[in-house]
């Protein structure tokens, strides 16, 4: 059975930072590509950050470049996203997301809120 498991959400303040993680099950974890979205209250699903099955070519939305980075560990079938100098406008759902051709798998999401 194919799982994505997001944790590592909550409640932060302005300018703090958290770890969020992408725990993969039933599938062959090194052979997709990755990818972190969030949705926001009210907002369309948008893109944070991906990174190549292989974790050697990594993008981010300009709205987090330079405090988000996005990584894998194969051997652990895990993706992570640390998140720095958070803004009360990163507040959203946290998804991640596994591609492989016409194979593409979602996780539940996990909430981070960015409030003083």
């Amino acid at each position: 059975q194919v799982q994505l498991v997001e944790s590592g959400g909550g409640l932060v303040q302005p300018g703090g930072s958290l770890r969020l993680s992408c725990a993969a099950s039933g599938f062959t974890f090194s052979s997709y590509h990755m990818t972190w979205y969030r949705q926001a209250p009210g907002k369309e699903r948008e893109l944070v950050a991906f990174i190549t099955r292989t974790g050697d070519s990594t993008t981010y939305a300009d709205s987090v470049k330079g405090r988000f980075t996005i990584s894998r560990d194969n051997a652990k079938n895990t993706m992570y996203l640390q998140m720095n100098s958070l803004k009360p406008e990163d507040t959203a759902v946290y998804y991640c997301n596994a591609v492989r051709t016409t194979n593409i798998y979602w996780g539940q999401g996990t909430q981070v809120t960015v409030s003083s």
